[in-house]
């Protein structure tokens, strides 16, 4: 934290030889992971850093495709645990499907069995459908 108050203070040493302000990994890692806390918005945070918003949206897409690394605590509270079971071929979650794995989606009481064959798209539309409340 010391650290990201002295680049604030200084105006940002890290400037380029284009005059724009670098932005260090771990503090681009931090200003995203306040975009992810509950009732946080991306205008807010960026108004915060005195940053456009689309600066952070391009940080936040950095983030979810895995070349930027946030903070432990900054896992999205949006995203449930993926629990993967080794059966064997005769179990029931895999009866009738020639020996291929469903994908078993469970909420509460609900449980929703699809074909491995489903596509990512439509396994999100379902727990979006399954999750949302009525």
């Amino acid at each position: 934290m010391d650290a990201t108050l002295e680049f604030f203070r200084s105006g940002g040493e890290d400037d380029s030889a284009t005059g724009r302000r670098r932005w260090p990994d771990d503090l681009k890692a931090c200003i995203v992971a306040e975009t992810l806390e509950p009732g946080a918005t991306v205008c807010g945070v960026a108004g915060r850093y005195g940053l456009r918003a689309n600066r952070i949206s391009e940080w936040r897409r950095l983030a979810k495709d895995g070349k930027l690394i946030l903070p432990a605590a900054a896992a999205p509270s949006g995203f449930a645990p993926l629990v993967l079971c080794d059966e064997e071929p005769s179990a029931p979650s895999s009866a009738g499907t020639g020996g291929a794995p469903l994908i078993e989606i469970v909420v509460g009481t609900v449980m929703i069995r699809l074909d491995a064959g489903t596509s990512a798209a439509r396994i999100a539309e379902i727990v979006r459908a399954v999750g949302s409340p009525a």
